[in-house]
């Protein structure tokens, strides 16, 4: 059993950072696929970044490309979402998944989530 909890989420203006972070309980937390997805008002939950469960090996939408960092800390169970230059467009809730399988894109098949943190960038 995974836990997930993100925080870091808020209120930014266009170009301005955020730095989203999820902790994680579960003593097999290591060994599972972390991954950051996004849902705006409207609009289908997208992926946004992954991780694998070595760190070794990331994956990001195109949308965030050169933008987004994800990355993980192992021995404190977190994982990290470094958004820079951030534009309105990124405006949506925030949501760290958990999953055994690696690469996975899909939210659908994520087995942990988190309750979500919400980003707005102003214009």
């Amino acid at each position: 059993q995974v836990q997930l909890g993100e925080s870091g989420g808020g209120l930014v203006q266009a170009g301005g950072s955020l730095r989203l972070s999820c902790a994680a309980s579960g003593r097999t937390f290591s060994t599972y696929t972390m991954g950051w997805f996004r849902q705006a008002p409207g609009k289908e939950r997208e992926f946004v970044a992954i991780i694998s469960w070595s760190a070794r090996n990331t994956y990001y939408a195109d949308s965030v490309k050169g933008r987004f960092t994800i990355s993980r800390d192992i021995p404190k169970n977190t994982v990290y979402l470094q958004m820079n230059s951030l534009k309105p467009e990124d405006t949506a809730v925030y949501y760290c998944a958990a999953d055994k399988s690696y690469p996975n894109f899909r939210w659908r098949e994520y087995e942990y989530w988190g309750q979500g943190t919400q980003v707005t960038v102003s214009s």
